[in-house]
């Protein structure tokens, strides 16, 4: 299954587990993940300097296959994990809600490979032109925070695609291996995919957030709080009084405060499926199962075999 990102990253399969705050804050997901020869993302979104730093050694030690790390440029303590990250040459860095110019040389200088996500053409070209190694597209279907405008993921994808030379992971939508070789055929080199990974034994979120997850189907998630920067989640009583102020035109002072009242650690941490954000992908009503990350990484391969020896079989000549 060799492509571009499989052949750039060292990994055996073109699966990129996404970087999901709390979910993928700890050393199991992305081990588990890297050593069944996908690529695991450890999310340092939530983590605390020092938390990170002992979870970065132990990571490296649980696993002897490349690995990432997902950070968000925009937060408070991003330049002290950054330092974290380089001190201990962290191999793949995924970067998000920053420009990653800046930090480019550092880790070029011990041979980090840098992927830059984004959701629009604008970012993709922007993020292209600093001289990312790649990119993550991600579109309308994803979970956390998709882009507003809603383009879907195969829209989206394509559109970067004839504008764009870098490799392209693409992400949204996609909970098995057919979700895989579509967005493979689509012309990208590897595929995330986030709600998959959530709904594991190894995901570090509470039960009744996987159990939220598991139980909702394909059109119970809705984007969150337009008039801010949206999440795509479960329909709870948080998402209904953001609706209910959205409807009710409530001043914008009001409505930030009350969709910061609901947050992702209420929920995946503290279990509160009601008022927390729960967060997650449109993909989440194609799971039917919480199983161990190696596991989700071979039934993955086996259908993109599938669904790659289905195209092959096909006569396609007219």
């Amino acid at each position: 299954m060799a492509t571009r990102i499989t052949n750039l990253l060292g990994i055996k399969y073109p699966i990129v587990q996404a970087g999901m705050s709390w979910a993928s804050s700890n050393v199991e997901l992305p081990a588990a993940v890297s050593n069944a020869g996908a690529l695991g993302v450890l999310a340092a979104g939530p983590m605390r300097v020092d938390d990170f730093s002992r979870t970065l050694d132990a990571l490296a030690g649980a696993t002897d296959k490349p690995y990432a790390v997902n950070i968000p440029l925009y937060r408070p303590q991003a330049a002290e994990l950054l330092d974290a990250m380089a001190a201990r040459q962290v191999p793949v860095v995924i970067a998000s809600q920053g420009g990653p110019k800046a930090h480019l040389p550092r880790f070029r200088e011990y041979g980090a490979v840098w992927i830059q996500v984004v959701s629009t053409l604008e970012h993709a070209k922007k993020a292209a032109d600093a001289g990312v190694d790649a990119l993550v597209v991600v579109g309308g279907e994803a979970g956390g925070h998709p882009p507003a405008n809603e383009v879907s993921t195969l829209v989206t994808v394509r559109r970067v695609l004839q504008e764009v030379s870098v490799p392209v992971i693409a992400g949204g939508g996609v909970a098995d291996g057919w979700g895989i070789a579509a967005l493979l055929a689509l012309g990208a080199d590897a595929v995330q995919l986030g709600t998959r990974f959530l709904l594991t034994q190894e995901a570090g979120v509470h039960e009744r957030y996987k159990a939220a997850v598991l139980a909702a189907d394909v059109h119970d998630t809705a984007l969150i709080g337009r008039r801010g920067l949206p999440v795509r989640g479960i329909r709870n009583a948080f998402a209904q009084a953001i609706f209910d102020a959205e409807r009710e035109q409530m001043p914008q002072e009001h409505y930030d405060a009350l969709f910061k009242k609901g947050t992702l650690k209420q929920a995946a941490l503290d279990g509160d499926i009601e008022w927390g954000k729960v967060e997650l992908g449109q993909s989440a009503g194609l799971i039917s199962s919480i199983r161990p990350a190696a596991e989700v990484v071979k039934q993955l391969v086996d259908e993109l075999r599938q669904a790659s020896a289905r195209l092959h079989e096909m006569d396609l000549r007219g």
